[in-house]
């Protein structure tokens, strides 16, 4: 039970650092690429021209994750989780500091390598998933999977205003867009210092995989060979899909219609994370022990999807701040439970196959939005969350129509 505890924190913690980092970007890509006076590119850059560079920018994290990821995955059910972990943490503190001598020297095609590297080696969240199913049992497993959405949402709280405000020269004069990344390159080696110390192997079966740099597309492939799996993964892959059109996309949607600043656009995402955070800390692990997930995932997943177009309507930003709750309670109890029925359709030593797949088919989706949402823009600002709104909706049918819970289990 010791070592539990001391793996579900450390994991947290690990969870924690990488949704930091990316709560850190996203209230400053969009000033380093969209601002012609204070961001890296020429001023004679077009704004659409400015969107598809962010679009793809934004896209080149998962791309690298989707080939990465799976590697990483395979490598933990095959050396053990605390190696892979450690090799994962150490490719986050590269990647970061490859981006901020991008910031640095105004050199995009650097900013560009250190996402890559980051993504590549940013199998954090599966090898933590696999960890998490290691040490819990069915009736624990949600419970516990809530932990990793609480963190994410900590991470979206403390990232997005850390990177608004640490960023901001107006607050301090020597802050720049690249200090707030000096931190995380600090907190992933205390990570690294934290994993080492009390994160125990929680690997009792290691076993032989084959290992190569396309897994990703066999994972894709092999996702729909489950009969009882593929129409989870396809849920998951259109949640994931919605929620990255509004998140990767909605600061540019601010920066152009309420022209807020960098800083209060960490702020908008921060009061957002923090919705996540007790949704998933203080609304799902009561809601879970009375109600099974896909019971849960039956009225969250519609209610997401009604919910994006109203962000659309407000005039005046305070009634952003009212909306964007529901989205965030929505978003909390959406993304655990998905996670949940996955690893449930599955017996334990198959747990890390499985969410590999899944980090796959969540990278595919993380990356294709922002592709997409980078061209869109440049018509009208309202389409991303329109898209949003229509992939959830899309995944809610789908779940509706071809989920059935009592389906056996892959031994």
């Amino acid at each position: 039970m010791k070592n539990e505890k001391f793996s579900i924190g450390t994991i947290f913690f690990t969870v924690f650092l990488d949704l930091l980092g990316l709560g850190i970007i996203i209230p400053i890509l969009p000033a380093l690429l969209l601002d012609p006076i204070g961001g890296i590119l020429p001023v004679t850059y077009s704004f659409s021209t400015r969107t598809i560079l962010y679009g793809f920018l934004i896209a080149s994290y998962p791309l690298a994750q989707f080939f990465g990821a799976p590697i990483l995955g395979s490598l933990a059910d095959q050396k053990g989780r605390k190696k892979i972990l450690l090799l994962s943490l150490m490719g986050t503190v590269t990647g970061y500091a490859i981006f901020i001598f991008g910031i640095v020297t105004s050199n995009i095609y650097l900013l560009f390598l250190g996402r890559i590297v980051d993504g590549f080696t940013g199998g954090n969240i599966s090898i933590a998933q696999s960890a998490i199913a290691d040490v819990s049992t069915k009736e624990t497993k949600s419970k516990n999977f809530g932990l990793i959405g609480m963190a994410f949402g900590l991470g979206f709280i403390i990232g997005p205003y850390i990177g608004g405000k640490l960023s901001d020269s107006s607050i301090v004069s020597w802050f720049s867009y690249a200090t707030p990344f000096y931190l995380t390159i600090l907190l992933a080696t205390i990570n690294v210092l934290l994993v080492i110390r009390n994160f125990p192997e929680t690997l009792v079966v290691k076993k032989e995989i084959e290992i190569n740099l396309f897994t990703g597309f066999v994972n894709i492939k092999k996702a729909f060979t489950f009969k009882n799996l593929r129409v989870m993964f396809l849920v998951v892959f259109l949640l994931t899909v919605g929620f990255n059109f509004f998140t990767q996309f909605f600061q540019v949607f601010l920066y152009e219609k309420f022209k807020f600043t960098q800083s209060q656009v960490g702020d908008f995402f921060a009061y957002m994370g923090l919705w996540i955070a007790i949704a998933q800390g203080a609304i799902l692990r009561p809601l879970s022990k009375k109600l099974k997930p896909a019971k849960i995932l039956n009225y969250s997943i519609i209610l997401l999807a009604i919910s994006f177009p109203f962000l659309l309507v407000p005039h005046d930003r305070v009634w952003l701040y009212l909306i964007v709750p529901f989205i965030a309670i929505f978003q909390g109890l959406n993304q655990p439970n998905g996670t949940a029925i996955i690893s449930n359709l599955v017996d334990n030593h198959k747990q890390g196959e499985i969410l590999g797949i899944n980090q796959s088919v969540s990278s595919i989706a993380q990356a294709l939005p922002p592709i997409i949402a980078g061209f869109v823009t440049s018509v009208n600002i309202n389409l991303p969350t329109w898209f949003a709104a229509g992939a959830t909706l899309l995944a809610w049918i789908i779940f509706k129509l071809f989920f059935r819970e009592d389906k056996d289990k892959i031994a």
